[in-house]
């Protein structure tokens, strides 16, 4: 039985640990059934083969596709270099794949779309998930509520569909919030691992990274909590069961 690949780009350890662990939980995967990257400690082996494991699920992080380089650290360049590079594998084999957040911008980037902050950056918390006509035939939101909420915190978003994709779920706020290329890729822009504990102990890690003021923290924890998030986890358990 294959395992999963998990590559991961934060590189705060707590936050990377807890969003392992929410990955696990979400996907109801045993460690041993996974093969963990911390991509700010290790790069990809240059010879990696994505047919090796049954599917890649990329988190989410700090960093922006969309910034120029120079105003790139090292480490953002090196991991958004990686992952990258990882791509065209991905997309030739049509190789299962799942990004979250930040891997919406990485394969949005890589099939030729417009990834940028000029639109649909969408402050932290929840907010709701629409099905748009093909979504409802997609095998991992078939029989899905038509909307639902889901956990996000973004400043960069996709423009506008990128070339030979499929878009399945919009929003208000944030037009593309989920895609598929051909019939295996997928990628969100909001967080599927997440639940309101997962964003709690976000909220405290990422504080001071610009997301939101610091002294909101309080506030976004309770709006949070408040919230019924739990479709997501659903789709993430779809996509672990249907490759794996």
């Amino acid at each position: 039985m294959k395992r999963f690949l998990i590559l991961q780009l934060r590189p705060e350890t707590d936050a990377s640990d807890d969003e392992f662990a929410s990955i696990l939980d979400k996907c109801e995967l045993a460690p041993d059934r996974t093969r963990r990257i911390r991509l700010d400690q290790e790069d990809i082996p240059a010879d990696l083969d994505v047919t090796d494991y049954a599917g890649v699920i990329v988190g989410g992080g700090p960093g922006c596709v969309s910034d120029p380089p120079d105003q790139k650290s090292a480490l953002e360049a090196r991991i958004e270099g990686q992952i990258l590079g990882l791509m065209p594998q991905i997309t030739a084999r049509d190789h299962p794949f799942m990004g979250c957040c930040y891997g919406l911008g990485i394969l949005a980037h890589h099939l030729g779309g417009e990834v940028s902050k000029a639109r649909y950056s969408e402050p932290v918390g929840p907010t709701f998930c629409r099905l748009v006509p093909y979504g409802a035939d997609d095998p991992l939101l078939d029989g899905l509520d038509a909307e639902f909420e889901v956990f996000v915190g973004h400043k960069e978003a996709v423009q506008r569909l990128p070339p030979d994709t499929v878009h399945l779920l919009s929003s208000a706020s944030c037009p593309i919030q989920m895609i598929r290329y051909g019939r295996n890729v997928y990628a969100t822009q909001f967080h599927p691992e997440a639940d309101a504990h997962d964003f709690e102990r976000r909220i405290h890690i990422y504080r001071d990274h610009g997301y939101f003021p610091p002294d909101d923290a309080d506030r976004l924890v309770q709006v949070c909590h408040a919230a019924n998030v739990t479709v997501p986890g659903e789709i993430l358990r779809r996509f672990a069961a249907r490759y794996g």
